[in-house]
Formats: C-alpha cells, sequence, structure tokens
C-alpha cells in the first residue's frame, strides 16, 4: 500500500466510523502517547526492563500501526502529502549526509 493510499483509507475511516477528525493538538498529544507505548515494548523487549503482566499482551507491530495511524490523520488535517514529503526528505537526507555516517568513526569501530 501507498503512502496516499493509506492517508485516503484513513481519511474514508474517520468520515464513515470516527466522525471527524480529533483537533490537531489532540491529535499530537495521542501521537505522543503512542510513541510512549512504543518505547515502553522497546524498553522490556531491547533494554533492561522486565514486562509487566498488564504489558505482556501488547505487539510492537499493532503499537507501530497506532503511531502511524495517528502521523497519518495529522498530515490528512495540515495537508500534508506525506508521500511526496518522505521522498524529499529522503532526498534531503542523500545530500546533506552521503559521506557523514561512512566517515563516522563510531559506526566504523
Amino acid at each position: 500500500m501507498r503512502l496516499q493510499e493509506a492517508q485516503q483509507l484513513i481519511d474514508e475511516w474517520i468520515r464513515t466510523h470516527g466522525v471527524r477528525y480529533f483537533s490537531e493538538l489532540t491529535n499530537m498529544a495521542i501521537l505522543t502517547e503512542e510513541v510512549g507505548e512504543v518505547a515502553r515494548i522497546i524498553a522490556r523487549t531491547y533494554g533492561e526492563q522486565s514486562f509487566k503482566e498488564s504489558d505482556r499482551k501488547a505487539e510492537l507491530a499493532d503499537e507501530l500501526a497506532d503511531v502511524l495511524w495517528v502521523l497519518l490523520c495529522l498530515a490528512n488535517q495540515t495537508g500534508v502529502d506525506m508521500e511526496e514529503a518522505l521522498k524529499r526528505n529522503i532526498a534531503k537526507k542523500s545530500k546533506r549526509d552521503a559521506t557523514r555516517h561512512k566517515e563516522n568513526p563510531k559506526l566504523n569501530e
């Protein structure tokens, strides 16, 4: 699925099931919450923290999808075409960081 298709699917879902978008400020707060849920899983799976019994059912894929959902909601609300934005961002990073990471001694130890 292309990002444009994802944005359209989310817009259709919001208009059909969600009545309307939450405000941009509310969605920003929700995005922060969802990123925190991803961080919780990462910290417990790859870090030193252990899972609480209530956390054991959480799935990284589902939480990442929640982050993408809210991010695409914000893009829709603010008129951002995420597919084009991502292409521009990759081009920017490719130019700016063409040799930066290859020359980073911290990455080449």
